[in-house]
């Protein structure tokens, strides 16, 4: 099983882009069941995914009961935030308790995004990394109350300037904490055209230190949005997961499902494949060309045993077998040590120095 630390933790400059971490983003569709989570843990371990997330929050303390909704209200009606995460709150302790042991059993990593700190003190043991929202970007004393735990931490920075995300980042790494910053748009869904994935090559160049990941809330459709974000250095892919795409609800008709998953690290196996190393160099496939498509010099007319070798003497042609034209210089002042023939391949055996 990936250790999402080691794709946190800086390395060295890369010779070739390497598969992604892909945390398949459960939320709360589970619709507050227990055999629909174990079910989306199942099919996310199926499919390939290397951890499944969750969202661990009580109403009360997340949200005011005057809290407007953000979200597309044609897809999910409810109009305030209040009311819909009271109908999601009611797994706690116990029942991610029980998803971790499913997680250990399936052999996909366990994580759940905190939105209080008494959720945080039962999930930080549970878990590898610690998740922060978009949402919190600015909550210093969440973010710092997170950072106490010591563990990585994947830091989501949708609907932030950036140094809305460089105060964050610096609460972060001043208490030691490994990090990731997490590209996201914050929009449900997000258009393809408003996906913004050139924020990903931004936070590379403003945060060189730091590993960067892609959370997508754009429509599966054929999962290319995924791809573009690795090939762009996306480090961490993050997308929400669901059973039923059909289903009602804010978080179903914008997320992948197995067969979605499956298909994309499909595909990005494939690209990463056709893209190879970095280094340049020829390939093995490419030796036959090497002997036959490239050159030799080649005698332009007969030339007597004895006599120097002038740039006249010589042209070039395939194969590559004799001496390559880019010897030229050296060969010319040489002299004869036969007759050679016009159109002969030269090789070394062919002269000798006056």
């Amino acid at each position: 099983m990936k250790k999402i630390s080691d794709y946190i933790t800086p390395s060295a400059p890369e010779e070739y882009i390497p598969m992604p971490y892909v945390i398949a983003e459960a939320g709360v569709n589970h619709e507050g069941k227990m055999e629909l989570a174990k079910r989306l843990v199942c099919e996310a371990a199926e499919a390939g995914a290397d951890a499944i997330k969750f969202q661990t929050y009580r109403a009360g303390t997340l949200a005011s009961k005057n809290s407007p909704a953000y979200w597309d209200l044609t897809k999910e009606p409810t109009k305030s935030q209040y009311e819909l995460f009271s109908r999601h709150d009611s797994f706690w302790k116990k029942e991610f308790e029980e998803l971790k042991r499913l997680c250990d059993d399936e052999g996909i990593a366990f994580l759940s995004t905190p939105f209080d700190t008494e959720s945080a003190d039962f999930l930080a043991p549970l878990m590898d990394a610690v998740k922060i929202s978009s949402s919190d970007i600015t909550n210093k004393p969440f973010i710092q109350y997170l950072a106490r735990f010591k563990k990585p931490i994947l830091l989501s920075t949708g609907a932030s300037y950036l140094y809305e995300v460089a105060e964050a980042v610096e609460w972060i790494t001043d208490a030691g904490c490994p990090l990731a910053l997490m590209h996201c748009v914050l929009n449900y869904p997000t258009a393809d055209e408003n996906a913004a994935l050139g924020m990903i090559t931004g936070l590379r160049q403003h945060f060189p230190h730091l590993a960067i990941g892609y959370s997508d809330h754009t429509l599966p459709h054929d999962m290319q949005n995924l791809v573009t974000a690795v090939l762009l250095g996306a480090r961490i892919l993050e997308k929400h997961f669901t059973f039923d795409k059909t289903l009602p609800g804010n978080d179903h008709y914008h997320a992948m499902d197995k067969k979605d998953l499956a298909s994309f690290l499909e595909k990005m196996e494939c690209v990463l494949k056709s893209i190879g190393a970095f280094s340049v160099r020829s390939l093995p496939q490419e030796e036959p060309a090497r002997k036959n498509a490239r050159r030799s010099l080649v005698a332009a007319r007969n030339i007597a045993k004895g006599k120097p070798v002038t740039m006249e003497d010589l042209t070039w042609k395939r194969p590559a077998y004799g001496i390559s034209p880019r010897c030229i210089d050296e060969v010319v002042g040489m002299k004869a040590r036969e007759d050679i023939a016009e159109d002969t391949v030269l090789t070394w055996s062919h002269l000798e120095n006056i």
